[in-house]
């Protein structure tokens, strides 16, 4: 969660990741960021993430974000 963590910091200092849950819904994350996050969760957890996955429900919270990982990581 960690590395999560620093890539969403290093793209939104600003931003409190631990209690923020509306990255898209609030549009926190634009899709240049989304491309960013999708490549260093392939980089740092060795996961590719469906365009399918990529919505709201599983990107509007780091929470959510890493839940997402460890299932993608779980169905290898």
């Amino acid at each position: 969660m960690e590395a999560l963590l620093e890539v969403l910091r290093e793209l939104h200092p600003e931003v409190d990741f631990e209690t923020c849950d509306t990255l898209l819904d609030e549009e926190i994350l634009d899709s240049d960021d989304l491309m960013i996050l999708l490549d260093a969760i392939v980089r740092d957890y060795d996961v590719q993430v469906p365009q399918e996955e990529v919505n709201a429900e599983n990107f509007n919270s780091a929470e959510t974000i890493y839940d997402l990982i460890e299932r993608l990581q779980n169905e290898d």
